[in-house]
């Protein structure tokens, strides 16, 4: 089965940087798309970056310039590395896989916490 497992989140002062990992198995992790979503206290989760399976990238408009989100398909992990970070980044960050064929897929989600 599908299974995601996320990594690197903490404690980082405004300004600085983080780098999240996204471990995956139980599927072709080469063949999809993945992306990262984050969820701050009290507003609905909400998408990050994407990656395809070529190496396409988008992202949400407030991280432009400041995050970068990559792929090893040799290790079968997702990266997100966060630089410039603000309070605003704040949240709970979860890794997902979602096609027909995959279905939609979450890990457990590595905590954020962008504060002085």
């Amino acid at each position: 089965q599908v299974q995601l497992v996320e990594s690197g989140g903490g404690l980082v002062q405004p300004g600085g940087s983080l780098r999240l990992s996204c471990a995956a198995s139980g599927f072709t992790f080469s063949s999809y798309a993945m992306s990262w979503y984050r969820q701050a206290p009290g507003k609905q989760r909400e998408a990050v970056a994407t990656i395809t399976s070529g190496g396409i990238t988008a992202y949400e408009e407030s991280v432009k310039g400041r995050f970068t989100i990559s792929r090893d398909n040799a290790k079968n992990t997702v990266y997100l590395q966060m630089n410039s970070l603000k309070p605003e980044d704040t949240a709970i960050y979860y890794c997902n896989a979602n096609s027909y064929w995959l279905g939609n897929n979450w890990g457990q989600g590595t905590q954020v916490t962008v504060s002085s």
